[in-house]
């Protein structure tokens, strides 16, 4: 598969991708983690599924990250989404408040913290809008939960696609490949959690992560 085949899916529009200056706080920050975990760029871009070359253009703001990319790298990292965009916490509480959960947008996604961060993990509150980021296969190390609030979900793992209604739940290993995609227009409202890796290195004892798969 080509480089350009792993960064982007068929039929993504290039018009989504905003200017260099849409999210100031993330470039220099995957840059300074990826320094902080002793990562060379092609390491880390590889134990993420990414080319060098993009993992180059998110660390200086020449291409915005969708949010599967951001949790690939916070995995690689041993962090959270938060510390990838530059959030900061006072304290990490237990209880999290609805009214402090602020959305934000990542690759067409929205999603909303769920959970404190510098746990070993993250859960999220995530919209998933028609079309977007249907194409994006992912295999990495951890495991993940999801449930459906609203909406339908087509979600395939492996060879095998699953549809989810409202309601509905799915438990399954990281490692086994797998894609997600709203079925309404509406799209389609999850709560998920996934674990984080607890060692910025913890993906490369696992051989490279392979990319995204058409």
């Amino acid at each position: 598969m080509s480089s350009s085949e792993t960064e982007r899916p068929s039929g993504a529009d290039s018009s989504a991708d905003p200017a260099p200056d849409a999210l100031p706080a993330v470039a220099p920050q995957l840059r300074a983690l990826r320094r902080q975990a002793s990562l060379t760029l092609e390491a880390a871009a590889r134990a993420a599924g990414l080319s060098p070359a993009h993992l180059s253009r998110l660390e200086t703001g020449q291409r915005q990250p969708s949010l599967p990319m951001l949790l690939a790298l916070a995995r690689v990292y041993g962090t959270t989404v938060s510390e990838l965009l530059g959030e900061t916490v006072a304290e990490r509480d237990s209880v999290i408040r609805a009214a402090d959960m602020e959305p934000t947008a990542a690759g067409g996604w929205t999603y909303w913290q769920a959970g404190a961060p510098g746990r070993g993990m993250q859960a999220l509150r995530v919209h998933v809008p028609h079309g977007s980021q249907g194409d994006i296969v992912r295999v990495h190390p951890g495991e993940e939960w999801l449930h459906v609030l609203r909406g339908r979900l087509r979600l395939r793992l492996g060879d095998t696609t699953h549809r989810l209604a409202a309601g509905d739940s799915a438990h399954f290993d990281s490692l086994t490949p797998h894609r997600i995609a709203a079925e309404d227009h509406d799209g389609v409202e999850l709560l998920f959690v996934h674990t984080l890796l607890q060692s910025p290195t913890a993906a490369l004892c696992l051989g490279p992560t392979p990319g995204d798969l058409s």
